[in-house]
């Protein structure tokens, strides 16, 4: 927990001054607008459009069930579609034994996807040691 006290009182850019590469399809626009919510909480974020995200999701072994609208890379971890910058943030932090998250789909309410929320966005781990586990319920 003293970490995070410590991130939260750091400038974004000091805090998670390492780039995110975010993969998408070029003619999304809920993708750059999640893009832009990580960047307004301090994360650095690079948006690559391509026509290959099937591939790009099979080279980093995002299960299927998991897939959303768009993918990206920070650090060593696979973050999967519209997951929270507090999730992402979360993650970072814990150092958790996973390959990635994944908010899977493109639900209505989340970051990039501005209507009202109807119900909780549930964010799975995947690629550790165990089966896929909730990792954030916002």
């Amino acid at each position: 927990m003293r970490i995070l006290k410590n991130l939260a009182m750091m400038t974004p850019a000091s805090a998670f001054a390492m780039t995110a590469t975010l993969d998408k399809n070029p003619q999304c626009g809920c993708c750059e607008g999640h893009a832009e919510h990580l960047r307004a909480n301090g994360i650095d974020v690079k948006s690559v459009a391509t026509h290959d995200l099937t591939l790009v999701r099979q080279e980093q072994s995002v299960p299927m069930d998991f897939v959303g609208c768009h993918m990206m890379l920070i650090d060593s971890y696979v973050v999967e579609s519209h997951v929270s910058a507090a999730a992402v943030k979360r993650l970072l932090a814990d150092r958790s034994v996973v390959k990635g998250i994944s908010l899977p789909g493109m639900p209505v309410g989340s970051p990039g996807m501005e209507r009202p929320r109807i119900k909780p966005l549930v964010t799975y781990t995947f690629g550790g040691n165990d089966e896929p586990q909730v990792f954030a319920v916002e």
